[in-house]
């Protein structure tokens, strides 16, 4: 019988990571001659922030979760202040928009990195370079999950990994195909990484050993293994067109009103133009009619008034001589 096994474990060794640090050699320096073709890196994605420098003041994290903000989705007061359930700069759907202020000197927070898909190929093609051998690597970062207590780490960014293994066509055990089912493969390899990264254990690099038949091979000797051919952390991300959920109830009920609220004026508006028009075509009606019916009377006058007045030349007197049958004397 062949046994499916897996294993991870974590890196130790890492260190406190600091803006303008090489991430690769520090990792590589770290793994020793450990790291086999197949492995999956999950690199914890607060590090690859700090050796990018994006760490930044802040006062107020409030202002710099505002700042890396796309879109709200919900927002929710509680006893500690406010959660935003928000959209960031990664279309990534989460809390605070990933800003972090955790394990950062007082007063700055911890911006995701710029593009956490090519953060992953220049560390995978570098690791290559130094160590020979073809792995995945995997950024994880921390995230909620709707309708579900606690937080789990999820793929963020993917290099040398199809984030989603599509299985929709395949037949189950049961012979009956299946219609409906992508794995996040990606997410996945993030969430068993954790288990033994912990949160404050200071072990932010894992290795996931056992899936080597999903890390791909590099393209050519040239890119060290760093190009994709695919989408990406990206690919994880449902687009607008087929969220379900795409707003908070508060924020959809605020929607729903406004958009009745609009319709309710398109329709007065034009219900009130239908009514004007109809006003002002009987008011035109009217007043036609009235014009006609005083046109009516003034011509009857001036044949009532033409036909007295042949009537009057018969029999009246002309030219002021009283009569024209006056007797002789």
């Amino acid at each position: 019988m062949s046994l499916r096994a897996l294993s991870v474990f974590a890196i130790e060794g890492i260190g406190e990571i600091a803006a303008g640090d090489d991430l690769a050699a520090i990792i590589h320096h770290a793994v020793g001659e450990e790291l086999q073709d197949g492995d999956i890196l999950a690199v914890t994605s607060k590090i690859l922030s700090k050796a990018e420098g994006r760490m930044r003041p802040a006062a107020d994290r409030e202002e710099a979760i505002t700042a890396e903000t796309v879109r709200v989705v919900a927002t929710r007061a509680h006893a500690n202040g406010v959660t935003r359930i928000v959209e960031n700069r990664l279309g990534i759907v989460s809390a605070a928009a990933g800003v972090d202020a955790s394990n950062t000197p007082e007063g700055t927070v911890l911006l995701l990195p710029v593009d956490p898909d090519g953060s992953a190929d220049r560390l995978r093609a570098e690791l290559r370079r130094r160590s020979g051998v073809n792995v995945a690597v995997v950024v994880t970062d921390t995230l909620g999950r709707p309708w579900r207590n606690g937080q789990t780490d999820v793929a963020i960014g993917v290099s040398g990994l199809v984030p989603l293994a599509d299985l929709r066509g395949s037949v189950d055990s049961a012979g009956r195909r299946l219609s409906a089912t992508v794995t996040a493969v990606a997410d996945e390899v993030a969430a068993a990484a954790d288990l033994v990264k912990g949160k404050t254990s200071g072990c932010p690099v894992a290795v996931v050993r056992g899936l080597g038949g999903l890390v791909l091979a590099p393209n050519n000797d040239d890119d060290g293994g760093a190009r994709r051919g695919y989408a990406g952390a990206a690919a994880l991300i449902r687009s607008a067109e087929q969220d379900m959920f795409r707003l908070g109830t508060a924020e959809a009920m605020e929607a729903g009103r406004q958009e009745g609220l609009e319709a309710g004026r398109r329709e007065g508006f034009a219900a009130g133009r239908r009514e004007g028009y109809r006003q002002g075509y009987e008011a035109g009606l009217a007043a036609a009619r009235a014009e006609a019916r005083e046109e009516g009377w003034a011509e009857a006058v001036r044949s009532e008034a033409s036909g007295n007045g042949h009537k009057a030349t018969s029999g009246l007197p002309v030219s002021g001589c009283s009569s024209t049958t006056a007797s002789t004397p």
